[in-house]
């Protein structure tokens, strides 16, 4: 069964490309993308754990 881990983070507009790419190339996968409580939009995401 795969193990995950999460992280969330906040989305700059003028800066989103390279915020998601930046994630996903330390092996993050985006899950979904939602308005903050705050304003503003928040990233979730995920990747697995790795093997002990």
């Amino acid at each position: 069964m795969t193990r995950w881990e999460y992280i969330t983070t906040p989305l700059l507009i003028h800066n989103t490309t390279a915020i998601l790419n930046n994630w996903g190339s330390d092996g993050w996968e985006l899950v979904q993308i939602v308005n903050g409580p705050e304003g503003g939009l928040v990233a979730y995401f995920k990747r697995p754990i790795a093997s002990a």
